[in-house]
Formats: structure tokens, C-alpha cells, sequence
């Protein structure tokens, strides 16, 4: 496992493990970290997955890791790796179970003042109207040709079924369909999984939290985006529920068999691969696809419930509680794109894993709106902490395919975490700072808890001094819901 000592700093916040370090490296690996962040990192098997991840055939530049990262299934979650089209390999492990868990964010031009003497009723309504747990159903019933729609248009499905609105697409990664879907190439326990789960949260980290906006870092990026101080933003964070789960469980069984039968020889067997261009390759790429168009959808229907509670409590009571969509986000997918690699435009598949899109100005996939500007990153940290909104930069697009970090990180075991904490506790912590919690379990409280995390506020420093993100606004919970 990589010491400390074998990494060289090339910038302030920038550590490398030279692809000498292992004969089987086909690339260097490259971190993004401070000291502190640095020691973190060593503190699991992150730094060694992300040497494998630089051993998979066709990887290019470096592989990367964000100074959120921590120990994952195969690649390291906050892990960024670029493969050469058509012959380089897709892993599912890339992407992780959870396909194109995201972030989207909200926001009204209602101050929290004027919604305070109604918090407590929001979240209870919000709690109500939004299911959340582990297993939970929406309140949506599909039929087999309904959810193959779903797995093909996405968040266009939810706009046929008056659960959204065009500007919500707009402002939605990939306008919230990712193209080359085929839902025949999902098995029927994955659509089982997932057929009454559209429009529901889950559970683990996966969370509805109303924010004030604390502070602004760009006054004239925040205007652009319709954010003034002390305003009030939802974020939703949640993916494809049981349904991507069993695409990657699928995947990873049968491409066991596929790196055997294509002679790719891996130092880890959650790295399993296949070439791009292979029939088993565009097998998973599609149904991937599947599973991050049904990750929209249940993104952009949790939007439209959290839109109902606010009309519920706020109606009548509070000017202008509607709420706009800021953008949404995919943090675990493997996406074809087009970087500039040594002087030269390369089609590659770049696996981002814990990690976000992080386009700079001028991108030609960005809204009409916002190209000039670059694209929203929404950076969720952990219950009682702040997050952070960015924008995408032209460092991002030069250093690390156009992607920045995700979150906070865990640093602590979710079984250690509830072991240190007792849910309770943290709940009338939370409350007596004035933040409304509503929750359906106190354990699943007490793993989430901000101990178990990395200093967000650290993380994001990080990526703006490096260039790859830039820092927008800061926001603080008033409350939290969680399955």
C-alpha cells in the first residue's frame, strides 16, 4: 500500500505516485489533496485502489482521485479515470452500485425569516410526501412498457407526467436523458427493484435538506444563478435506487467471465472490465444508461413532491416560495467525451465515481444560459455542515477531464460511526442549533453523522485553489430529512 513518502508533490495541492511506483501501471496516479487530506487518504485502501485504477488498459493522462476520497467498491470513491476509445475498458466498478446518484438543488426567492415560523411543518411535510428507507415505495405504480419509458427519456417521462417543468430539464446534466439506453439489456430482478421506487429517497447518505444561503464568493455567478444571501435551497441527494444496484451486481457477475475470456489480467477483482467497443462493453454502457435515466426521473418526481409540500405549508403564508431548479447533478457515471490530451482531442470514456462534472465556460454540452459561465457543481457536505455551490472551470477541463470533487468523504465507517454515535444525541444536537430533523431511524442517523466525514469546507478549498472548481456560495442546513 503507497506511503506517504511515495508520493511527489507537483503542486501546492497536487501529489503523484509516478507510474514507476508498480511495473503494472500504465499511468501515474494523481491526487488532489492538502497535507491533512493527504493523511486521510491514508488511512484506508483508497491510495492503493487508485494505482489499480491506473493499470486498467487504455487509461490515459493520470487516474485521479479528489481529496474527498475514500475506500470503494474496486476504484476509490472520489476517483476520476479516462480510457481510449473504442479499445480502452468500461468497469462498472467505475461507476459503483449506486448509478448516477446526484445532487440537485432548488431555490426559492423566499428568505429563511420568512419560512422560520413554518419549518417545522415543511419538514414534516416533506418527510410525508417524499418516502424515504431503505426498500421504500413512491407513490407512482408503473407497468413494464411505462418503466421501460422511464429507463429510455428519463427526466422527459416525468415532463409527460406533469413532473416537471422544460426549465427543469434545461438545467439538468445531459438535459436529463442519457442517450443509448436499452432496457432490454436490464434484467427483470433490477426492474423488479426498482418498478414502485420512482420518486422516493432511500436511505444511507442519500438525504432532502432546506439551506440558507450563508455566504456568497462570487457575487456576479450567483446573480446568474438566481442566489441571493440567506435564501432559501433544497438540495435532494439520491441515485437509482434498488434498481442501479442490481444493473452493477449484474455486471460485475458476468464481466468476472469477460476479463477472463478478453486476457486483461487486473491486480483487484472489483476491477472487472471489458473493452469499450465490445459486445459485453456497449451491453453495460446501455444499460447503465437505463439505470441513470431512472435516476433522473426519481430526482425530478422527488422535485416535484418537494414543490407540493411547499404549495402545502407555504401557500397563503409566504410570498414567493416557488422553487427553481439551480441544476442536478451525477456523481457515479461513465460518460463518452472529448478532451484535449497531450495537445490532441481525444474520445475517451471517463469514469467518474464520488466525482462531478465539472464543465468550464464555453462547453458546447452546457445550457444556452449558462455556457459562458460554466457549468453548476453542488458540492452536499454532511448533516450540520455547510455545502457549497461552484462552477466549472477551464483548470478542470485542462487537468482533470472537465471533473471536481463530490462531497465531504467519509473517514469513519458507517459501522463505526454508529457505534460512536448515538443517533438521538445527534438529533438534539442538531436541534438545539436550531436545525429541524426528521428521520426513520436513529441509527441511520447516527452513520450519517459529520464526525464520520472529512471537513467539507477543506475539500472545497482544495479544488478551488487547484483550479479545477470555483468557489459560488456556501449554504447551512435549517433542516434535514433522511431515510
Amino acid at each position: 500500500m503507497p506511503q506517504k513518502s511515495d508520493f511527489v508533490r507537483v503542486a501546492q495541492n497536487v501529489w503523484e505516485i509516478p507510474q514507476s511506483y508498480r511495473e503494472d501501471m500504465r499511468a501515474p496516479a494523481r491526487l488532489y489533496a492538502d497535507e491533512a487530506l493527504l493523511e486521510d487518504a491514508l488511512g484506508d485502501k483508497s491510495t492503493e485502489q487508485l494505482v489499480n485504477t491506473a493499470t486498467l488498459p487504455g487509461v490515459v493522462k493520470y487516474a485521479i482521485a479528489m481529496p474527498d476520497i475514500h475506500q470503494g467498491y474496486g476504484f476509490p470513491i472520489g476517483g476520476v479515470v479516462a480510457t481510449r476509445l473504442p479499445d480502452g475498458v468500461i468497469s462498472p466498478g467505475g461507476v459503483g452500485y449506486d448509478i448516477n446518484c446526484g445532487v440537485r438543488m432548488l431555490a426559492s426567492a423566499a428568505k429563511v425569516e420568512e419560512i422560520q415560523p413554518f419549518l417545522a411543518d415543511l419538514a414534516t411535510a416533506l418527510y410525508r410526501n417524499c418516502p424515504s428507507g431503505v426498500g421504500a415505495t413512491g407513490h407512482i405504480r408503473l407497468k413494464d412498457a411505462e418503466l421501460d419509458q422511464v429507463l429510455v427519456e428519463g427526466s422527459r417521462w416525468a415532463l409527460k407526467q406533469g413532473c416537471a417543468r422544460p426549465e427543469d430539464l434545461e438545467r439538468t446534466e445531459e438535459f436529463g436523458t442519457m442517450a443509448g439506453a436499452d432496457p432490454a439489456l436490464v434484467s427483470h430482478k433490477a426492474k423488479e427493484r426498482g418498478r414502485h421506487q420512482i420518486g422516493t429517497l432511500g436511505a444511507g447518505n442519500h438525504f432532502i435538506e432546506v439551506d440558507r444561503v450563508a455566504r456568497v464568493y462570487d457575487e456576479e455567478a450567483a446573480r446568474r444563478l438566481g442566489l441571493d444571501p440567506d435564501q432559501v435551497v433544497v438540495q435532494i441527494h439520491c441515485g437509482s435506487r434498488g434498481l442501479g444496484h442490481q444493473v452493477c451486481e449484474d455486471y460485475v457477475a458476468r464481466f468476472q467471465r469477460t476479463v477472463r475470456e478478453y486476457g486483461i489480467t487486473l491486480p483487484d477483482r472489483e476491477l472487472v472490465c471489458a473493452p469499450f467497443s465490445s459486445g459485453e462493453g456497449q451491453d453495460y454502457f446501455r444499460a447503465m444508461a437505463c439505470a441513470a435515466n431512472f435516476a433522473f426521473a426519481n430526482r425530478q418526481v422527488l422535485a416535484h413532491y418537494i414543490r407540493r409540500s411547499f404549495e402545502e405549508v407555504l401557500a397563503g403564508k409566504v410570498k414567493n416560495f416557488d422553487l427553481h431548479q439551480i441544476y442536478d447533478i451525477a456523481h457515479n457515471m461513465a460518460k463518452v467525451e472529448e478532451h484535449r490530451i497531450g495537445g490532441v482531442s481525444m474520445r475517451v470514456c471517463v469514469h467518474r465515481k464520488g466525482a462531478t462534472r465539472a464543465f468550464g465556460p464555453g462547453s458546447p454540452v452546457l445550457p444556452n444560459d449558462l455556457r459562458d459561465l460554466g457549468q453548476p457543481v453542488l458540492i452536499p457536505g454532511s448533516m450540520g455542515t455547510a455545502s457549497y455551490i461552484l462552477i466549472g472551470t477551464p483548470g478542470s477541463m485542462e487537468q482533470t477531464f472537465g471533473s471536481t470533487c463530490h462531497g465531504a468523504g467519509r473517514v469513519m465507517s458507517r459501522a463505526k460511526a454508529k457505534r460512536t454515535v448515538r443517533g438521538a444525541e445527534l438529533r438534539q444536537e442538531l436541534e438545539t442549533r436550531g436545525i429541524v430533523v426528521r428521520a426513520g431511524s436513529m441509527a441511520g442517523l447516527a452513520e450519517e453523522a459529520p464526525v464520520a466525514y472529512k471537513d467539507v469546507a477543506r475539500v472545497v478549498e482544495v479544488v478551488d485553489r487547484a483550479g479545477i472548481g470555483k468557489m459560488v456560495a456556501r449554504l447551512e442546513p435549517v433542516a434535514v430529512i433522511k431515510g
